[in-house]
């Protein structure tokens, strides 16, 4: 459920997303993130659980399929926030939220209350409903988040792997030469990125991690870069004969 203040019911709390804040009260998004940095950094100081405020997330830019940073915004963090935005209009956008909050959360209590009226099998459906629910939004998450660092790594591994095998070898003469051993890693590297439509490792998503490997083991270097590794490595084998 979400209203037209962007808010939101997560794990059965109230939230609102910093992009949301940003854009009602006329703020840059990085303008806000840093403003909640700030708070949190006093939070970390005090005896307050600094996630009973701020909860850090991600969202997925709709243009650029990019992962960047955000904060869900509870009530408490929101009051917190909304302290440091003046004018008329903030404070109108200031009642707004807060009247919000207070409704969402009573319409929680309400919820909460007709669901310990259902049977205890009522319940337990309803529970299995819901886990079922957020376990397919959970992976959801998972498959469409940009790869892991240890996974671009692993790539990276991969091609230079393959362009070992493509160059005839870890040290043969192609190999040695660092003009056509760029041309190889270069070339896998542009294969990988077009077949995915990205331009770096960490915009491929997790769930086509797999895929991306299998990309880079069915790699065939283009004909005239093949004749190129065949001449130097065959230049010097001749040469070694004669």
């Amino acid at each position: 459920m979400k209203n037209d203040l962007g808010l939101i019911i997560q794990d059965g709390q109230v939230v609102v997303s910093s992009r949301d804040v940003a854009e009602r009260f006329n703020k840059r998004h990085d303008q806000v993130l840093r403003d909640i940095d700030s708070l949190l950094e006093g939070l970390h100081k005090s005896v307050e659980a600094p996630e009973d405020y701020f909860q850090e997330s991600q969202y997925q830019h709709e243009q650029n399929k990019q992962w960047y940073r955000e904060f869900k915004i509870t009530k408490k963090g929101f009051q917190l926030l909304a302290m440091g935005f003046n004018g008329q209009k903030a404070l109108e956008w200031k009642i707004k939220y807060i009247n919000a909050f207070e409704l969402m959360e009573q319409q929680i209590k309400e919820q909460s209350l007709q669901i310990k009226k259902l049977s205890p099998m009522e319940q337990l459906k309803l529970q299995y409903q819901v886990l079922d629910e957020h376990e397919k939004r959970l992976n959801d998450l998972e498959n469409n988040m940009p790869l892991f660092n240890i996974e671009c790594k692993e790539l990276q591994a991969l091609v230079r792997k393959k362009g070992i095998e493509v160059l005839g070898g870890y040290r043969s003469p192609a190999y040695c030469n660092n003009s056509i051993r760029g041309k190889v890693y270069s070339d896998i590297q542009r294969q990988l990125k077009r077949e995915f439509g990205v331009s770096r490792y960490e915009a491929i998503k997790r769930s086509q991690f797999e895929l991306a490997k299998q990309v880079i083991l069915d790699y065939k270097a283009p004909l005239v870069l093949v004749e190129e590794i065949e001449a130097c490595n065959n230049q010097i084998q001749f040469q070694e004969v004669s």
